[in-house]
Order: structure tokens, then C-alpha cells, then sequence
């Protein structure tokens, strides 16, 4: 089922999310529902907040980009509970955007790599190393449950140039492809 992506303004993208066991209502159908949503709203990365839960879920599917980067070809994950436990490398700066914020695109500083441990999508525990951007794919992700958007990580200069396309998205006044959900809404 395609959901609605929740829209910056509303509560939820800045809340902490929160951990999951096995027991979650119908997390098998959540889960292929959150791809169903990046697919039909042609992201790469979705988490949990986006769609208005505010629980440690994300998912991310690179193979789309596996034209260009073949190295991205099968690279999909589901990432229950996920704790980035390290970040290392340069600090490399490159533009971002995020299907909760439709336009804007911003250039954000990220280390260059992560270890995370999460569980998968059958509960398995996993400790994985990622870097590039990969890494900031799941970092990006990762910050959703935290309750940090993208623009937090631009200078306030930055912030106010953009002041004006933040301020119509929380009054709804927006186009998106894909169905969307606001706080005026």
C-alpha cells in the first residue's frame, strides 16, 4: 500500500522514534509497505517517521542507481532498531534532499563512513561497516529516528535562505508527486 509521506512541520519527524520487537502489529506488512511508499514517491531511503510512526524502522534500496554505480546493483536493507555505534572517516560535503521536504536540496557534511548495528527484517542481529554514500543514505535515514531532519545539519544562513519553502510546506502549499500529509492538514 502506497502511503502518505508526512511532511516537514508535522510532530512526528521530531520525535525520538522508538524500539520494536517482533510482536508489532503487522510489521511484515509495514515493512513492504514502506518500500511500496519510496518506490511510488521514487526515493531511495524511507524511515518509519515519514510515514507517521514514530518507531525505529528504516528501509533503503540503491539498486536503482545500479546503471550508474554498479556497485549499488542488490544493495536493499530493512534496518529494525538500528544504533549507528560509530562514525569515522573525512567529513565530505554533498547535497542532500528528503521526500519530507519536496525542493529543497542543500549541501550537508557527513563522515564518510558508519558502523551500525540493527536487526533485519527476520530479527537477526547484525554489525555492519558502510562508507561512501551508502553510509550517507543510512545516516540520512538514521537521523529520522533521531528526529533530525537534513536542513538541521545546514548553517543558520543557509537556514534562512530557505526560510520561505519551509514556512509553504507546513502551510501545505506544495506539489508532490506521491500523496503527502501536513500539519495543516
Amino acid at each position: 500500500m502506497n502511503l502518505p509521506i508526512y511532511l516537514y512541520g508535522t510532530q512526528v519527524l521530531r520525535k525520538v522514534a522508538q524500539p520494536i520487537d517482533q510482536t508489532y502489529a503487522n510489521l511484515e506488512k509495514l515493512m513492504a509497505d514502506m518500500y511500496d511508499t519510496m518506490y511510488n514517491s521514487d526515493g531511495i531511503g524511507l524511515a518509519a517517521p515519514q510515514i507517521g510512526l514514530d518507531i525505529r524502522l528504516l528501509v533503503f534500496d540503491l539498486d536503482v542507481m545500479s546503471d550508474d554505480f554498479p556497485e549499488y546493483k542488490g544493495v536493499k536493507k530493512t534496518m529494525i532498531n538500528a544504533q549507528i555505534i560509530e562514525t569515522f572517516g573525512e567529513e565530505v560535503s554533498r547535497e542532500e534532499g528528503c521526500l519530507s521536504l519536496p525542493g529543497i536540496h542543500e549541501s550537508v557534511t557527513r563522515q564518510e563512513g558508519i558502523r551500525i548495528k540493527y536487526l533485519d527484517e527476520n530479527f537477526q542481529e547484525k554489525e555492519e561497516v558502510f562508507e561512501g554514500f551508502i553510509a550517507r543514505v543510512i545516516q540520512h535515514e538514521y537521523d529520522h529516528l533521531e528526529g533530525v531532519l537534513f536542513i538541521d545539519h545546514i548553517s543558520p544562513i543557509r537556514k534562512q535562505l530557505i526560510k520561505s519553502k519551509l514556512s509553504n510546506i507546513i502551510k501545505g502549499k506544495v506539489r508532490c508527486h506521491y500523496r503527502t500529509k501536513t500539519s495543516s492538514k
